[in-house]
């Protein structure tokens, strides 16, 4: 399917899933989406634009009249409406907000206020309560009669008379109860929450140690102000691994997909970090400097330079991609650091070991047992400093309130790179000054 494919009808997609339409929509021209998008009922409209990625929908809202707009907004859900008012530029949200009733007016500005990346961002106001001194029959009818407009009603949150949240019930425990009993003698006290600026990531985790289909949020006093579900928790779990993945590869997080990002917004992601390694990497060529008249009296060393250093790299950014991604789940935490030292530190022995009898052979066929034995000893040093500096800055970041992330490969790389030319030129210089004295006393 691509742009052209002007034979697409509506016919083509009545049973598809929303999803595989919003996919459909990707590849085919603005107008021709529009086309085929307007062939939907509203309702269904709504719901595959919530598929449709940002740029598109800024596209599609463009070339769609006011009351087209006013229609598809108001039929979307209220978190879905809330992100897309956020991500839209100023002119167009003030042609969305019209269109909309005050209720849902507020409730928009309501959500869409609410810092970026706290469960506040994501949760959503579409969802069902309970008075506990509702019997099991009415909190049947009540669920009946609200459940098209709600998000999920298999677990209901009951709330007191000013919102406070003090219990939730299952569906199953209202069908299954006598239905002149009371919701507060059927209800589960002290339910499972979320602070309303609690961090996005730690929301999904919850959801997903608990495994339970939604998450009450409340405010600073306890009210219910809102729900996170499961599919908005896999889509926060989804950017915080995109923004993770870009800054592990030294880039700057894309706020859009890469397949339609221009060239300069590329070039802007990319750009800072790597400016900043060339000058990070000029520490190698000073420390190659210093030791100019080692390298000089044994040129054998320079063949093993960049397999050693490159050693100490790849070293370094394994385990700090292994540490940045168990604190990121929570199987580590910042206290955990001086236990994860003990470990790496052997781990990072043995890889040595194993690395400096794979290579010392080289060293030996190339320059004689001395070049072998410098080789070997700095191929072990070079791989436990390389590791424990990619273990440790990932703790480091995190105890300065920085992302961990942060400690990306290109940057451990770098700092393990200056580190194995200083080590690897250390070791030969002291070697062969050692044997040159004792050549000397012999």
């Amino acid at each position: 399917m691509n742009a052209t494919s002007a034979t697409i009808s509506f016919e083509d997609f009545q049973d598809a899933h929303p999803a595989d339409i919003a996919a459909a929509l990707a590849e085919l021209s603005p107008q021709a989406a529009l086309t085929l998008l307007s062939g939907f009922p509203v309702n269904d409209q709504a719901e595959v634009f919530g598929y449709v990625e940002e740029e598109r929908q800024a596209e599609l809202l463009g070339l769609m009249t006011r009351t087209q707009i006013s229609k598809l907004v108001s039929a979307m859900n209220a978190d879905e409406r809330a992100d897309l008012y956020n991500h839209l530029p100023e002119e167009m949200q003030e042609i969305i907000l019209p269109g909309l009733a005050h209720v849902e007016r507020e409730d928009m500005r309501a959500l869409a206020a609410h810092e970026e990346g706290t469960a506040g961002a994501i949760m959503t106001s579409d969802y069902a309560v309970l008075a506990p001194d509702l019997t099991a029959r009415e909190a049947i009818d009540k669920l009946r009669r609200e459940a098209p407009e709600k998000e999920t009603i298999y677990r209901t949150y009951v709330v007191d008379g000013e919102r406070r949240l003090i219990g939730s019930v299952r569906l199953q425990e209202l069908i299954l109860a006598d239905p002149r009993k009371k919701v507060a003698n059927l209800m589960e006290e002290d339910p499972l929450f979320a602070r309303v600026d609690e961090d996005q990531e730690e929301v999904a985790r919850k959801i997903a140690r608990y495994d339970v289909i939604a998450i009450p949020v409340v405010d600073s006093e306890h009210r219910l102000v809102g729900i996170v579900t499961h599919d908005d928790a896999i889509d926060a779990l989804e950017e915080e691994a995109t923004e993770d993945f870009h800054k592990l590869g030294g880039a700057v997080s894309l706020d859009e997909s890469v397949r339609t990002a221009g060239l300069v917004t590329l070039y802007r992601a990319r750009i800072v970090w790597l400016v900043v390694l060339v000058f990070g990497n000029l520490l190698s060529g000073l420390g190659i400097a210093y030791y100019e008249d080692t390298i000089a009296a044994h040129l054998a060393l320079v063949f093993f330079l960049p397999l050693l250093i490159a050693s100490g790299g790849n070293a370094g950014a394994q385990a700090a991609t292994l540490m940045v991604r168990a604190l990121a789940t929570g199987d580590v935490r910042p206290k955990d650091w001086g236990l994860m030292l003990g470990r790496e530190f052997l781990v990072a022995a043995a890889l040595g070991l194993t690395m400096a009898a794979a290579v010392s052979g080289i060293g030996f066929f190339r320059g004689g047992p001395d070049i072998a034995g410098v080789v070997a000893a700095s191929m072990i040093i070079i791989v436990i400093i390389g590791s424990i500096i990619g273990m440790s800055l990932p703790f480091i970041l995190s105890r300065l309130r920085l992302d961990p992330a942060t400690a990306s490969a290109p940057l451990v790389t770098s700092i393990a790179d200056a580190t194995g030319v200083v080590i690897y030129f250390a070791i030969a210089t002291f070697w062969f000054m050692r044997n040159g004295a004792a050549a000397g006393l012999g």
